[in-house]
């Protein structure tokens, strides 16, 4: 995480508090809770699929007025089984698994009602919660929005973004026979699913540089070597391709269309203007959808929450929040 943003956040923190939750399927989700017990809680969700968390994204809140709760979506970060492994079944690793874990975490932490913050595929997965359970979030923090459309996922994955970034392109295409390339997501699943190391770990690294490679303005070293290490590399790969395979479990346009179930939920969007991974497009539709959201475009910023006016911008909403419902 770029130095900078230590003038925009809140100072580092540790946890007081963190466990597994055990929610079936063989699966353990490990959870954290930082700043005042007594706080408005907050949960925050991770990018990705399959990104896991890192401790700085506490910061994005107040730690006196915030109880804040980060945890590790199936198959990733510190729960297990990790998607690192070969032999790990992805099957109920889905986006209703992931809601219904939320649930089962909210209730066994004692929280009534909670803010939910996601960004990226977190945004997905916190417009999906919230609308199947619109009584128990009190305000909804949104970044980089992603609702896993075909033509979104047609833009990043299958060459829309290729026009932007044609030398990365030709890294990311380089693993698959060009008679596959029509359907990369396709072409990658069967590669990231081999059991065979020599197969998997290569796409996986192939993979994550490409969104590794695209995430900010300007280029970020840091971050691609951080999500270029192998088994992390892998997980995320897997886990990311297998949601993207299948449309996130949800019907074509649902998270847009279901908008209106959030008309009495208080909710900032941040978006980059130049972001290339999630491009603004979708923020668009959802705040037409979505009026009383409001919307801020961030004029110099892409995808990434570490870019100063992103994270100025985020901790800007749950400031205003903090105090609120």
């Amino acid at each position: 995480m770029s130095d900078a943003l230590d003038g925009i956040l809140y100072p580092p923190l540790e946890p007081y508090e963190t466990g597994e939750l055990i929610v079936g399927d063989g699966n353990r989700v490990h959870w954290e809770q930082s700043g005042n017990p007594d706080g408005k809680p907050v949960v925050f969700l991770h990018g990705g699929p399959g990104a896991g968390t890192s401790p700085w994204q506490r910061r994005f809140f107040d730690p006196e007025r915030y109880r804040i709760v980060l945890f590790d979506q199936r198959g990733c970060g510190k729960s297990t089984p990790h998607a690192s492994d070969p032999h790990a079944d992805l099957r109920f690793n889905t986006t209703w698994h992931l809601v219904a874990d939320m649930e089962l975490l909210r209730r066994n932490l004692g929280i009534d009602r909670w803010q939910v913050f996601g960004g990226s595929w977190g945004s997905a997965l916190a417009l999906a919660y919230a609308q199947a359970h619109p009584d128990v979030v009190t305000e909804l923090v949104l970044r980089g929005i992603f609702t896993l459309r075909r033509h979104e996922l047609e833009w990043f994955y299958e060459g829309g973004a290729s026009a932007i970034f044609p030398d990365l392109w030709e890294e990311f295409i380089a693993p698959i026979p060009v008679l596959e390339r029509s359907r990369l997501i396709e072409a990658y699943h069967r590669r990231l699913t081999d059991p065979d190391p020599a197969v998997h770990l290569p796409a996986g690294v192939a993979w994550s540089k490409w969104e590794a490679s695209t995430l900010t303005l300007r280029p970020d070293p840091e971050l691609v070597a951080e999500m270029t290490e192998p088994a992390a590399a892998t997980a995320f790969a897997r886990i990311e391709n297998h949601y993207f395979l299948h449309g996130g479990w949800f019907r074509e346009g649902q998270l847009i269309e279901d908008a209106p179930r959030l008309r009495d939920i208080p909710a900032v969007i941040v978006q980059g203007r130049y972001d290339v991974c999630t491009p603004i497009m979708t923020a668009w539709d959802l705040h037409r959808a979505w009026p009383a959201a409001e919307l801020v475009v961030i004029p110099d910023a892409s995808h990434s929450a570490t870019e100063p006016g992103i994270a100025a911008a985020l901790r800007l909403a749950t400031d205003r929040f903090a105090d609120a419902g």
